[in-house]
Order: C-alpha cells, then sequence, then structure tokens
C-alpha cells in the first residue's frame, strides 16, 4: 500500500522560537504557527477560522529559523506530520501530533509586512540537502500549553 505523508502550510508564528540542543548536539526549534481561513457563509456573514499548529526543525533550519524569525512573522513551510506518545511524569500517557519542517520560505518583513528583503534580495528559501537527524532522546513538549 502507498503513502504519503505531506504537509503545507503558509501562516504567522504565534511565539518566538525555542531552540535547543539534543544530547548528540543537534540543534531543534520548535514554534507555533497559526493559519486563518476567511470565508461566506449562506447568509452572505464573514466567517473566520484559526488552525494553530505546532512545528520543529532540525539541524541548520532550526538555527535559522530561529535567528531569522519571531512573533507574528509569516513563513510558507513543507514537512511532514509526526504523531508521538509519552507518558509524563503523573505516569499519564500523553499524545500530540505536529508538523516536522522539511523546507521553509520566508514571507514577509513582520505582521503586515511586505516581501522580506535585506541587503542581498529576498530571503532564500532554507533547505538542508541532508534527510534531517532525528533523535528519540528530545524530549516531548508540555503537554499543558495549550498551543
Amino acid at each position: 500500500m502507498a503513502s504519503f505523508n505531506r504537509v503545507i502550510l503558509a501562516g504567522n508564528l504565534t511565539r518566538d522560537p525555542q531552540l535547543s540542543y539534543t544530547p548528540s548536539n543537534t540543534p531543534v526549534c520548535e514554534f507555533g504557527l497559526a493559519s486563518n481561513r476567511r470565508w461566506r457563509d449562506r447568509d452572505g456573514n464573514n466567517k473566520d477560522e484559526v488552525c494553530f499548529v505546532d512545528l520543529i526543525a532540525y539541524g541548520r533550519q532550526a538555527e535559522v529559523i530561529n535567528q531569522y524569525m519571531t512573533k507574528g512573522r509569516s513563513i510558507l513551510i513543507e514537512g511532514r506530520l509526526r504523531y508521538r506518545q509519552w507518558t509524563n511524569k503523573e505516569g499519564q500517557n500523553r499524545n500530540k501530533m505536529d508538523v516536522v519542517v522539511e523546507t521553509f520560505t520566508f514571507l514577509g518583513s513582520g505582521p503586515g509586512g511586505g516581501p522580506s528583503r535585506g541587503p542581498s534580495g529576498p530571503a532564500p528559501a532554507a533547505t538542508d540537502n541532508e534527510p534531517p537527524v532525528y533523535d528519540d532522546d528530545i524530549p516531548p513538549p508540555d503537554p499543558n500549553i495549550p498551543f
């Protein structure tokens, strides 16, 4: 049976990225993304819906996202869904779905800003030529944080 796991999202960061390192010294960056959907219902009323997604990046990508991104900045990411399960300190089984970033592109200069332009032009798309390193020793994020 064939399978396909690909996610493409564009939105704004909901919090500043948090950079940490695995015991093998691999950079890990965790951040949140809000993606908005706006539509009209049958009565012509505008409706809004926000989807909050937790993301995680590894390696050089983690360092670049941590260096250049802050809460409110826009980003386009491509990645894959990952489902994690663990038992917390109280012995409760916990689970979480997040997106592992594989490539990304900076979209704007800030909240509501225009194109992202620095001294050398638009911000380049970032991608690792090597497959990401995944370390099973990465502790799961705090499940009590709502986003």
